[in-house]
């Protein structure tokens, strides 16, 4: 986002002006985010002290712990000091940065939900050899391998994005610095980035998804082959918590994104689809 004006910060408007309602927004933003990072603080701070946790099904959930805590982080504490001082400013350094880490921490939590439902599906499908196929080095690699796949996504477009160009506005539309309010308010050809950004969105969207659902359909195969209903059930009780966690996610993000009035308010809807993160049950 090449700034050639005199256009140094930028006003993100936030979700309301009401002043009842921004109370009521900034109690249960701050309550949610305290309850998020308590939890999985906790979480992390378990599967690293407890020897029982130190499986592969942990090790990827402490890193899930850690990415929604640096998602939220990234974003929350920023929102939750505009409504409490009324300073929507924000600067240009500040508001890369915050673009940057939003989407590396977002596209990342993708990839580790489809690694997750792979390691389910070793887990369930190949128990035999779960320990030879899903051992440390193994999950540290998947690991590394989705922060890496997740910042090759997202890097063509945010070092495009930075030569943009901004003439006369520097309002965004949003509660923090997203791809799409900025591109509007963009005096540059924004053509390019902007297919650019629904390509990169649909790639990670319908890998990781494809993903998912072909480990739960080979899951919920081998799970309805077990000749015991107390057998069934130990084993969905393995992968119920992922399963919660990719449902409410995909779920809301398809509910939100091909509504045709979210696309109208974005604002609300990019706002929600994090949220769903927090419904992630250990």
């Amino acid at each position: 986002m090449k700034n050639q004006t005199t256009i140094t910060t930028f006003i993100l408007l936030g979700l309301t002006d009401n002043t009842p309602l921004k109370i009521l927004l900034f109690i249960f933003l701050f309550l949610s985010y305290m309850l998020s990072i308590s939890g999985n603080l906790t979480i992390i701070t378990l599967t690293l002290i407890d020897s029982h946790l130190k499986t592969p099904m942990y090790l990827f959930l402490q890193n899930f712990s850690i990415l929604e805590m640096s998602f939220t982080t990234a974003c929350v504490p920023r929102f939750l000091y505009s409504i409490l001082s009324g300073d929507k400013s924000i600067t240009y350094n500040a508001c890369a940065s915050q673009l940057l880490f939003t989407d590396l921490f977002a596209v990342t939590e993708f990839f580790l939900l489809a690694a997750m439902s792979y390691d389910r599906y070793v887990a369930i499908c190949k128990p035999l050899h779960y320990t030879t196929i899903m051992n440390s080095r193994v999950c540290k690699n998947i690991i590394f391998s989705c922060w890496v796949a997740a910042l090759i996504i997202i890097l063509p477009p945010f070092s495009l994005g930075l030569g943009l160009e901004f003439c006369d506005s520097n309002v965004i539309d949003h509660f923090l610095c997203d791809a799409t309010p900025i591109l509007k308010i963009s005096c540059s050809d924004t053509w390019l980035i902007e297919q650019m950004v629904i390509m990169c969105a649909v790639l990670t969207f319908i890998m990781t998804l494809i993903c998912v659902v072909l480990s739960y359909i080979y899951i919920i195969r081998t799970i309805l082959r077990f000749p015991s209903a107390q057998q069934r059930k130990k084993a969905f009780s393995t992968c119920s918590s992922h399963m919660i966690v990719v449902s409410i996610t995909y779920g809301s993000c398809i509910f939100i994104y091909v509504k045709p009035s979210a696309k109208e308010n974005p604002n609300y809807s990019i706002f929600y689809c994090p949220l769903t993160l927090h419904s992630k049950i250990p």
